[in-house]
């Protein structure tokens, strides 16, 4: 009886961030939810003064959360972002961009067609260059708070792989 590796074997990382909502984002959710709450009571008895606060307060701590649900990793085969895949095959470059070159590239320097996950509260991002003709994917731009880190990563599983 022999048995057989499983499909989905788990591949360590040489690069993994999850991309968090900032701290001041929880207590800013979780007023205007309060606000809301309160907007919808205005003084009611009954239902109205209790239901707002018990559905919209614990509804306001799931909007960061989601926020910062991103997570990013590169393997030896792929960049995972999220729930996108992109072989390491198919980047040609990837070029660690500050506040000022993420501003450019997703200002003048944008292409409609390409892949952008982009957080407002963090700064740096990686843009990687793609070299796959069958995609009309130019590149990709995704934030992250190591820039270089992660470049320095997908040009290393680019070389090794």
């Amino acid at each position: 009886m022999t048995s057989e590796p499983s499909a989905r074997t788990a591949e360590p990382a040489a690069y993994a961030e999850r991309l968090h909502a900032p701290w001041w984002m929880w207590p800013a959710a979780a007023g205007l939810g309060g606000l809301l709450a309160t907007e919808i009571w205005m003084g009611s008895d009954g239902l109205r003064a209790w239901v707002p606060f018990v559905v919209l307060l614990p509804l306001s701590a799931l909007l960061p959360w989601w926020l910062g649900r991103i997570r990013i990793a590169v393997t030896a085969t792929e960049l995972r972002v999220d729930d996108a895949r992109l072989p390491v095959s198919a980047v040609a470059d990837a070029v660690a961009l500050d506040a000022d070159g993420r501003r450019e590239v997703l200002g003048v320097g944008s292409h409609p067609l390409a892949f952008v996950i982009q957080r407002p509260w963090i700064r740096g991002a990686v843009q990687v260059v793609l070299d796959d003709p069958a995609d009309p994917t130019p590149f990709w731009v995704i934030s992250t708070r190591r820039p270089v880190e992660l470049a320095t990563a997908l040009l290393a599983a680019r070389r090794n792989g």
